[in-house]
């Protein structure tokens, strides 16, 4: 059953405030001192609990960081039940409409202040800690790819698409969304407008979609 955090269950949403006032100080901590010089008894202070409560909902940094990226990628803190999250609403539309939307979203979110933080404070230390990087992975890019995956999957039948690696296909369309546009946000050199999303979005969907008819996957 998936988790709520109702009036009805007053324990539980206690439990839920406390995780989210130690994922808001841990976000600033590790975006203010990157990942290494973060301190978890820093980071307990600024969120106003003691040490012992943060390792009872967090068991380590890593749990800690674990938790950031889930809640920059919209997921409530300690909320890991994802069988129950609906499909996004491009799911339902043919590829022609669908991959533009899955595109442009992708975007907003990668392009998005917070993730393009916590990217470069993940590209700073997981060559020290490379629980780091495995962990951005599977939040993250991970997620990303499963979603994406799942849409080909749903999809391959009705359009004639035959693909031995959905995953490293969603894997390339991240790939053709980020082309020429994600280095340069990163660097700090431009943020893309909207309407250039929207574009960034649209031509990677049609490249995708000749790929995908040429059956290169």
């Amino acid at each position: 059953m998936a988790k709520t955090w109702s009036a009805d269950n007053p324990k539980a949403a206690l439990m839920a405030r406390k995780r989210a006032v130690i994922v808001d100080a841990a976000l600033k901590a590790f975006l203010e001192a990157g990942y290494a010089e973060a301190s978890v008894n820093r980071i307990a202070a600024a969120a106003g609990v003691s040490i012992k409560t943060l390792y009872r909902h967090y068991e380590s940094k890593d749990d800690l960081f674990s938790a950031v990226m889930q809640a920059a990628c919209g997921k409530p803190p300690g909320d890991s039940d994802e069988q129950h999250e609906p499909p996004p609403t491009w799911y339902a539309l043919p590829p022609a409409e669908a991959l533009p939307q899955a595109g442009a979203e992708y975007l907003r979110h990668v392009l998005s202040p917070d993730q393009l933080a916590l990217y470069r404070v993940v590209a700073r230390d997981a060559h020290r800690f490379p629980e780091l990087g495995r962990r951005y992975q599977e939040v993250t890019t991970g997620t990303r790819d499963a979603i994406f995956a799942g849409y080909l999957d749903l999809w391959a039948d009705r359009e004639g698409w035959r693909m031995r690696d959905k995953k490293g296909a969603a894997q390339v369309f991240a790939g053709l969304l980020k082309a020429g546009i994600f280095d340069e946000a990163l660097l700090g050199l431009s943020q893309p407008s909207n309407d250039e999303i929207v574009d960034q979005a649209q031509a990677a969907a049609q490249n995708m979609l000749l790929l995908l008819r040429a059956e290169r996957f």
